[in-house]
This record gives structure tokens, sequence and C-alpha cells, in this order.
């Protein structure tokens, strides 16, 4: 994988793109606040979906500040815990209903989320997928007219 120069509008979305030498395909990496957005609760460290609701605070375990955590908290949000990055914040939302809490507990990485690391093209051939990038944030090649380039 080597890293793609980023456009003026995609240095506030990804913290970095990278293409594969081989079949130019793209891997977008997200910036952090955007897993504040969506419909089911994540980590806004690592971006799992496996956390597990909190019913008092851990007195180990941080709790995630910021910005958009006391936002999320102000806004009635529960308190969570990511056993991945050992970290407590609150959030709105509610748990996503197909992310498998009894694999958070038994210690699989989240590199094993509910997306596989790789898959298969139509024509056979296998794709890597970086573990805390999203199914739909992998595309295919850059139009290079489009870019600029």
């Amino acid at each position: 994988m080597r890293r793609v120069h980023r456009t003026f509008l995609e240095r506030f979305r990804y913290m970095a793109i990278y293409e594969c030498r081989q079949c130019e395909r793209e891997v977008l990496i997200p910036r952090r606040y955007t897993y504040h957005f969506g419909d089911a609760c994540r980590c806004p460290k690592c971006g799992t979906f496996r956390v597990v609701k909190l019913k008092a605070p851990d007195k180990i375990d941080p709790v995630n500040g910021g910005f958009l955590g006391l936002l999320e908290r102000l806004a009635g949000g529960s308190l969570y815990h990511c056993c991945f990055c050992r970290v407590q914040f609150f959030d709105r939302r509610p748990l996503d209903p197909n992310a498998s809490r009894t694999a958070a507990h038994a210690g699989v990485s989240p590199a094993a989320e509910t997306e596989p690391a790789a898959d298969d093209d139509e024509d056979g051939e296998t794709e890597e997928v970086h573990p805390e990038v999203a199914r739909d944030e992998v595309t295919s090649p850059r139009d290079k007219a489009s870019s600029g380039d």
C-alpha cells in the first residue's frame, strides 16, 4: 500500500488514503469524529461496534472526554465500555444488534470485527481490507481527471 495525496475536502474527513500498488484500489481511513455519526453506538477511539453498556462507572478505566463526548452526555447518552481500548464513554445511540458482545469479552481483537479481513472479487482475487475501515470505504481506483491530477 502506498499513501495517496488527499484533496482539500478529503483532509477533513479522512486521516489517510492508501492505494494498492497492484490493483490500484483505495482504502480510506476515517477521522475519529466520524465515529460519533451513524445509527449504532461505536467506540470513539477504535471505532468498533462491539461495546458493552455499563450500569455504573468503572473506577479503573478512564472516561473518554472531549467536546463531542460532553455533547453525547448532555444529550442523555448512556455509559458504554470498549474492552479493546479499555475506555468508557457516553453515547446517545443504541447498541448495534449485529455486533457480537460475547466475542468482545472472549478476547477477540477489533480487527476481526463484523467485516471479514478479506473478500473475494468477482474474478476470484482476494482483497485485503484495513481492520478499522468499513466495507463501504474501500473504493475503486480514482478517476484521475476528476481529482485534478
